[in-house]
């Protein structure tokens, strides 16, 4: 009878580690969407990596040069 009761306590053990296992990985990732949801601009404040552009054609860069007529 000792023979049984070894793989139940086996099983129950990594059943147990599956489930601390998984409380931790869903307690990262809450805390991983709070920190996003937090970020460190304010509500109306725009996103300094894409501050100025504006949606559709950007100008061409090198249209700026003036023409030199020859």
């Amino acid at each position: 009878m000792a023979n049984r009761t070894r793989p139940t306590l086996e099983k129950r053990a990594k059943e147990r580690a599956r489930q601390d296992k998984r409380k931790q990985k869903d307690e990262r990732r809450l805390t991983a969407k709070v920190t996003k949801t937090n970020s460190p601009r304010g509500e109306g404040e725009e996103d300094p990596d894409i501050a100025g552009i504006v949606p559709g054609p950007q100008p061409i860069p090198w249209d700026d040069e003036e023409e030199e007529v020859v």
